[in-house]
């Protein structure tokens, strides 16, 4: 299969995001472990991307508040997601998931938050918004949890809201207690959220205040924290066996953080790759023994043996910052840098 390029309408406006801007620089390349397949041009500023249930669409969000939806057998657009509440607010998507299946849909449902405060359920065969709501905040991420029952928010401010996936109705805000000793929630942005495996009443949370927190859904406030995380995306991940959680961090030291789950001990830091150092918007693990993390400042993504402690593939010299990484259940990655996804075949299966 020949790499292939497929261009939308380019914005008159500069490369900018919600979480800044970056140095603009050209001829990416790739080398190691990963091979390109498709390079998809979305006409403007991405801040996200993620793959359907199946692995053969990938949404894309602009930083217009459009999501676009690709093949990723030939890099084609199939679908565009907009209404009047998008068009007229124009602020950017900023975290997308498709909701697991279950007997009320096909994996064909896309939850899509906005820097505006609006979350939107869209059926993206029929390019219809069947529910919205609007925060009164920025909205920054989302998260199903495992059985797609229930989903979490966050965003500015520091209070993670629980709604019922099918009524919508608001369950609990998670928060910190009023007492100031006690650090048992967030005081600043959150902009990760994930449930460990399998798990409906566990999750984790980072953002700003330099704090992973622990959360059960029984619970108000959050159940112990790990310190030190600068977390300024969808940068917390747990791996396979819920026994390790990989944090990465917008900052020049320590970005690649390994953790253990129970303890909340540092496992380990991951050495920078020596192409140069990216600050780290989004990481996640990938199988057993690989890592997925991308950033700007060196505007790269990696996959990282985990083993050896060393890239087996970079995308490296990308046009933007990566803000945002997903792989598919085939191993193909997404990197968001700029108006571009990059799809590239891995080795490696989730």
């Amino acid at each position: 299969m020949q790499p292939s390029t497929r261009r939308g309408r380019l914005s008159a406006a500069g490369p900018s995001s919600i979480m800044g801007q970056d140095t603009i620089t050209s001829s990416p390349s790739i080398s190691g472990d990963l091979r390109l397949l498709h390079t998809i041009d979305c006409g403007d500023q991405l801040l996200c991307c993620q793959f359907n249930n199946d692995g053969t669409r990938i949404a894309a969000g602009l930083r217009t508040g459009t999501i676009k939806v690709y093949s990723v057998s030939d890099g084609s657009l199939i679908h565009v997601l907009t209404d009047q509440d998008t068009t007229t607010t124009g602020l950017p998507v900023t975290s997308m998931r498709f909701m697991p299946r279950g007997p009320a849909h096909n994996g064909d449902a896309l939850l899509a938050t906005y820097s505006s405060g609006m979350v939107k359920l869209w059926h993206v065969p029929s390019h219809t918004c069947m529910r919205t709501m609007k925060e009164n905040r920025q909205t920054m991420i989302a998260s199903f949890n495992p059985s797609g029952s229930k989903f979490i928010t966050g965003g500015a401010g520091p209070g993670i809201y629980m709604y019922d996936a099918q009524t919508w109705v608001n369950l609990e805000t998670f928060q910190s207690s009023d007492n100031p000793s006690t650090v048992d929630g967030h005081w600043s942005r959150v902009y990760a959220l994930t449930f460990f495996p399998e798990n409906d009443e566990r999750f984790l949370s980072g953002g700003w205040d330099n704090t992973v927190q622990f959360w059960n859904v029984q619970l108000p406030h959050s159940q112990r924290r790990l310190s030190g995380p600068h977390v300024c995306g969808d940068a917390v991940s747990i791996d396979k066996t819920g026994t390790q959680i990989l944090t990465g961090s917008w900052r020049r030291n320590n970005t690649l953080q390994i953790w253990d789950a129970e303890t909340g001990n540092k496992i380990l830091d991951i050495p920078e790759d020596f192409r140069g150092h990216s600050q780290i918007y989004t990481c996640h693990f990938l199988g057993t023994d690989h890592i997925i993390a991308g950033g700007s400042r060196n505007n790269t993504c990696r996959l990282i043996d985990k083993r050896i402690l060393m890239s087996t593939g970079v995308l490296n010299d990308l046009p933007g910052g990566v803000y945002s990484t997903h792989v598919n259940t085939r191993g193909v990655l997404g990197t968001t840098s700029s108006n571009l996804i990059y799809l590239t075949q891995t080795p490696v299966r989730p």
